[in-house]
């Protein structure tokens, strides 16, 4: 399991360039006009953990496969993209399609880049954005609604659950709260999720600034913090024209440059992070001679369920789980050692997976 991250913002932010410096690709023509993006790309990124290498390294793993992740790179919104205008409606349509929403503000001054609105705010941008998903929605729901109170007036029950959310969706949105303020309940939250409101997905705020402040950010970038710490949000920043410069050199190089800059890390990694974060993801790991392989799995997911990541059948046909925690499997040197101090433990179905654990599944065919 990776998940899918919609690259989304105004025109002129620097998606597209963000876009090709992450999946190292030029895909995503870039170029100083409105809407130069239309349909949308869509590209894999390893997720880039040391941890897999050092277990790869202690076990002798033949293969190396880490766990993927998706971008999207949509089209640029405008004011009105509710109702239509600009590329609106396809915007709306393929941000449904995404778990999680990276929200690129420009935090950067350039004459020779113009901006949709002529200066740059990146509060004012945010805001534009987040109007028009809150609108898309409130369309959205008033449509739903029609729809559900007829089949509320026949007594369908499940109509009546609909209804319920469906309503306190609209009261959050109509005063000016996106639909993730709602508190909903454990029994709700299946029917909540299938609502699929575009206010529901978590945002990622990534504050695109200048090479010069790409290590401690700007005047901008600031203001767009205290924004989404308020919201409850998260943000990072990068400078996508470094990232672009990252993505044509070679490892070594990259390594030198990103000194130079007083960069401890590049922009992806710090991206991911925050991702995993944002939808609070983490990993657990298969190891041995063959391969040794990252998964992504969502926090408190049983020992059931990440077998079943790998295969169905693995979780229907689950015995256990034979466990070592990443920091014994390390400091004892693989799987043997672990197991002969007693390390490897034997997990049961009720057993919560936890980040960094080294797996090997026992199960029925």
């Amino acid at each position: 399991m990776g998940f899918r991250m919609g690259i989304v913002g105004l025109p002129n932010v620097g998606k597209s360039t963000l876009f090709n410096a992450l999946t190292k690709t030029a895909s995503a023509q870039a170029a100083n006009f409105p809407f130069c993006t239309i349909e949308p790309n869509v590209g894999e990124v390893n997720v880039p953990d040391a941890r897999l290498t050092n277990l790869a390294d202690i076990a002798s793993s033949v293969n190396i496969i880490p766990a993927r992740m998706t971008f999207v790179d949509i089209a640029g919104l405008v004011k009105g993209a509710s109702q239509g205008e600009g590329l609106g409606n396809q915007f709306l349509a393929n941000i449904r399609e995404t778990d999680a929403i990276a929200h690129v503000v420009r935090c950067f001054e350039d004459g020779d880049v113009v901006h949709v609105s002529d200066h740059v705010d990146p509060l004012a941008d945010a805001d534009t954005i987040d109007t028009e998903l809150m609108l898309a929605d409130m369309e959205s729901v008033e449509k739903r609604l029609q729809n559900v109170l007829r089949k509320v007036r026949g007594g369908d029950k499940e109509a009546v659950q609909q209804e319920r959310l469906l309503r306190a969706a609209m009261e959050a949105l109509e005063q000016g709260n996106p639909a993730r303020t709602v508190k909903v309940d454990e029994d709700d939250e299946k029917q909540w999720k299938m609502l699929q409101l575009l206010t529901t997905k978590p945002i990622l705020y990534v504050c695109n600034v200048g090479e010069v402040d790409a290590a401690k950010g700007n005047a901008h970038s600031d203001a767009v913090a205290q924004m989404a710490a308020a919201q409850g949000n998260s943000h990072v920043i990068i400078s996508a024209q470094i990232e672009e410069e990252i993505s044509q050199l070679e490892d070594d190089e990259a390594e030198m440059f990103l000194t130079e800059m007083g960069l401890e890390e590049a922009g992806l990694d710090r991206l991911i992070r925050a991702g995993y974060k944002l939808l609070a993801l983490e990993t657990y790991f298969t190891v041995g001679p063959k391969e040794a392989r990252a998964w992504t799995i969502k926090n408190g997911t049983s020992a059931p369920q990440a077998a079943g990541v790998i295969h169905g059948d693995f979780e229907r046909g689950f015995i256990r789980a034979e466990t070592i925690a990443f920091k014994d499997f390390v400091d004892l040197g693989g799987e043997s050692p672990a197991k002969e101090a007693g390390k490897m433990r034997s997990e049961g179905k009720t057993y919560i997976v936890q980040d960094g654990d080294v797996m090997h599944f026992l199960f029925n065919t």
